[in-house]
């Protein structure tokens, strides 16, 4: 991971959903598998783990802006941090069947669609949701050496993309270490890149909030 700032993943109101960014796993990944993000360099998280989620469920970017268990995930310029993070940007027009990105962490700074982001992030219009899940955040994790190391091979050193193929035996060593992580789900801790003012109420079911009107088709 290049970036944790509450948005991909975002971690918030109960679920954890991967709804922008890592195309490739969001095409792929179905119902049971896990996800592991490990931080990079930049964001001084080398080779520790952020989040893991066990996939409960995807669903197109449609079901998803209208399913009302998360309607608090559409992002709320205006709003507080958890708020302004929310991922559930993207829907198309009834009309038309084009694309609207909402005003979200992908959008330019006035608002305005940014069609490099847009064209990215619905090749794969699809989001992963899970209740099974652990953020770490800026508290990231070490993971065990005998995962990280085995076979004496560092697993993750200098991977940019992301990787599903593992020994078998690994495979049982991950998923137990997860299930164990995971035995209480929930937030551990705020997004690396958030500082001590963007500080979110993490509750659950807070009252939800006016929100801004969503755009209009074009």
């Amino acid at each position: 991971m290049t970036s944790d700032n509450g948005f991909a993943p975002n971690p918030f109101h109960d679920f954890c959903t991967l709804a922008t960014c890592k195309r490739q796993i969001r095409e792929r990944a179905d119902k049971g598998d896990w996800i592991l993000g490990v931080g990079g360099v930049e964001i001084n998280q080398a080779g520790k783990l952020i989040y893991a989620m066990k996939v409960d469920e995807a669903m197109s970017f449609d079901e998803y802006w209208a399913d009302p268990r998360f309607q608090q995930k559409k992002p709320d310029p205006n709003g507080v941090e958890e708020l302004r993070c929310g991922d559930n940007a993207y829907h198309r027009c009834s009309d038309s069947g084009n694309w609207i990105q909402e005003h979200c962490y992908h959008s330019h700074e006035d608002g305005s669609p940014d069609p490099k982001h847009v064209l990215k992030d619905t090749k794969a219009p699809r989001v992963l949701i899970s209740e099974h899940f652990a953020y770490f955040g800026k508290s990231a994790i070490d993971i065990p050496d005998d995962i990280m190391l085995y076979d004496d091979e560092d697993r993750f050193k200098g991977l940019r993309s992301y990787r599903c193929n593992f020994p078998r035996e690994l495979k049982g060593y991950i998923v137990e270490w997860l299930e164990d992580l995971t035995r209480f789900p929930g937030i551990h801790d705020t997004p690396t890149q958030w500082n001590s003012a963007n500080r979110p109420s993490c509750v659950k079911n807070p009252t939800t909030p006016s929100r801004a009107t969503p755009k209009p088709c074009s």
